[in-house]
């Protein structure tokens, strides 16, 4: 999509969104869509705030180079608070490059008592945030963001923005539910609250550097084998100041049905270490995690994968469909594997049937190190 269309969709939006509501919805900005400049870092600390599960007994290890460092017991200092697990991700990312350190929030777990209570634990200090960045339009995903900023919006930066994929992450979501041809509410990212928040909202559908030294794929192109797996499903409508610009979409959305789930502007969060090459941070990876290390490899330029890292949606998978993926990963030989979240069990176990010797399995409160 140019930059023209980009930015008709967004007058077209606000205009929706003035009708909607009273409050004004200057803090939006559209990403640039010239080509990115990609950053390189020398050091990438990657701490897992929030994911599934929490492995006191894990050893540490070293992988192809990548250092991991367990959570330990996960206590508190008062033994009775203990590091929150549930379904969602949240990764607080710090950066080094030569001097110069930079501090990236990614998503934000399904609730704000787990993300809080993490960050009390394991000590990170969210002062130090230059960027927020939301991967999808997910309630796991983002779940946790209007109470983190609730509690910590004073202490950061005035000019703090929040990067998404595009308007696809504030639309309106529905589950599937037990009855068929019905459906429960799985919500939606709400802008009213993040412009109370005084938080500007980045849309990068194309791709974007973020804090200097992080970038995001933009829009993902559809290219592998890989097929978006059973999720949720989208209204694409602005009701009450709420929900996405439909005014580019079918016309049965535009007759207010629902559909299964795209997840058009899903985007990853990308890293290139020096010597090393990228680090790919994919936090569900609906479109394909295969298609996501590409689409970063495509607009870097680089071609060599240190690491895939995140979800990548494959909980749900066919064995034979898995089977396939996994050694579709092989062949991008990236140094490390690193499911986290939705990719599911199985998929941990045929990445170690298949890649024995790179794959790491962290759990809540890990620590990743990938360093030049």
């Amino acid at each position: 999509m140019t930059e023209a269309i980009e930015r008709r969709s967004f007058l077209k939006l606000s205009a929706a969104l003035a009708a909607g509501a009273a409050t004004s919805f200057a803090c939006v900005e559209i990403a640039s869509a010239a080509p990115i400049e990609v950053p390189t870092v020398d050091r990438l600390s990657m701490r897992v705030l929030i994911d599934s599960a929490h492995d006191q007994f894990l050893k540490p290890s070293t992988v192809q180079g990548v250092q991991h460092q367990p959570p330990g017991s996960g206590r508190g200092a008062d033994y009775r608070q203990v590091l929150h697990n549930q379904w969602g991700l949240s990764l607080f990312l710090e950066s080094q490059r030569a001097d110069e350190g930079r501090t990236i929030l990614l998503d934000f777990g399904y609730s704000p008592d787990a993300l809080l209570n993490n960050i009390g634990i394991l000590k990170v200090d969210p002062t130090k945030i230059d960027a927020l960045i939301v991967s999808h339009g997910h309630h796991d995903h983002y779940g946790g963001l209007d109470g983190f900023l609730a509690k910590y919006r004073d202490a950061l930066a005035p000019d703090l923005k929040l990067y998404a994929g595009g308007e696809d992450n504030f639309c309106h979501r529905v589950s599937p539910s037990s009855v068929q041809g019905q459906f429960t509410d799985f919500g939606q990212l709400d802008r009213r609250e993040l412009t109370a928040r005084q938080v500007a909202t980045v849309l990068c559908e194309t791709p974007t550097v973020v804090a200097g030294h992080a970038f995001t794929t933009g829009q993902i192109k559809r290219r592998s084998i890989e097929r978006i797996l059973p999720n949720t499903f989208v209204e694409r409508a602005i009701k009450d100041g709420l929900g996405c610009d439909a005014s580019h979409y079918s016309p049965a959305e535009l007759q207010g049905k629902i559909i299964p789930d795209e997840h058009v502007h899903e985007h990853a969060t990308c890293f290139n270490i020096r010597g090393k090459g990228l680090v790919v941070i994919s936090s569900c990876g609906h479109v394909g995690i295969v298609n996501s290390v590409r689409q970063a490899q495509e607009v870097s330029g680089v071609e060599k994968v240190h690491a895939i890292v995140g979800g990548f949606h494959l909980g749900p998978a066919p064995k034979d469909y898995l089977q396939q993926v996994v050694a579709e990963v092989g062949k991008l030989k990236p140094d490390v594997v690193v499911p986290m979240h939705c990719s599911g069990l199985n998929f941990a176990l045929e990445a170690q049937a298949q890649l024995p010797e790179n794959v790491i399995v962290p759990t809540t409160g890990s620590r990743l190190i990938f360093s030049a």
